[in-house]
């Protein structure tokens, strides 16, 4: 079966390289339930202009976003029984790097180059921001779609600093949308009301309950 397809592949990440090759790099589901067996691959794929050749050239920051997806793919191999809905998963991978598993899906997070890490992924602090984000877009998106209006291009950009006091937080956010369509006068009051009273959101004003526990020796 070559990679990429059929009933054995799980959740796969695609890097398109400047050298116009595309990679995929996923798991296999290989082996039974008895005794399953993951295994990482990497699909150099084709290349009009490669001339046949099996490698790929890589820039670093290419070379950073593949070393991420392998290893978050590797450390969602050593799983893959998949964690159920509300449940994500964090496994150390190496150095400050960790990878996050959920339902199948995998990724990565590390620390800055400055802070002692190797900068193959956004961090924590940038992962909440990001969710915050991508919340705020995925509604955008369905108000738009609910209203005749273009999607296309739609995006959120957040800045975000850091409070000056302990404890160590997020002290500030400011979100902007973006959408290239355009959005009639009267519809903006309400998609800013829309974008602004969704789960991520109402979960930072409203703080949850959040306990931290140690588990048991396996």
């Amino acid at each position: 079966m070559k990679p990429g397809t059929g009933t054995g592949v799980r959740h796969h990440d695609h890097l398109r390289t400047s050298c116009g090759r595309d990679l995929t790099i996923g798991r296999l589901a290989l082996g039974d339930a008895a005794r399953p067996a993951g295994r990482v691959f990497i699909d150099l794929g084709t290349c009009r202009d490669c001339d046949g050749s099996a490698w790929a050239g890589l820039s670093a920051a290419e070379a950073r976003r593949l070393a991420a997806a392998l290893l978050s793919q590797a450390a969602a191999a050593e799983q893959d029984a998949q964690d159920p809905s509300g449940r994500v998963t964090v496994r150390h991978v190496d150095g400050d790097a960790y990878a996050i598993t959920a339902r199948g899906h995998a990724m990565l997070t590390d620390q800055a180059v400055a802070d002692g890490g190797t900068d193959a992924a956004a961090t924590p602090t940038e992962l909440l921001v990001a969710s915050l984000a991508s919340c705020v877009a995925f509604y955008t998106g369905r108000y738009l779609i609910r209203h005749g209006l273009d999607r296309a291009g739609l995006a959120v950009t957040a800045e975000f600093a850091l409070a000056a006091g302990r404890p160590a937080r997020v002290g500030a956010v400011r979100l902007r949308i973006t959408v290239p369509g355009g959005v009639p006068p009267q519809r903006a009051g309400a998609l800013l009301a829309v974008a602004s009273h969704r789960t991520v959101h109402n979960t930072l004003r409203q703080q949850p309950d959040v306990s931290i526990e140690l588990a048991g020796a396996p």
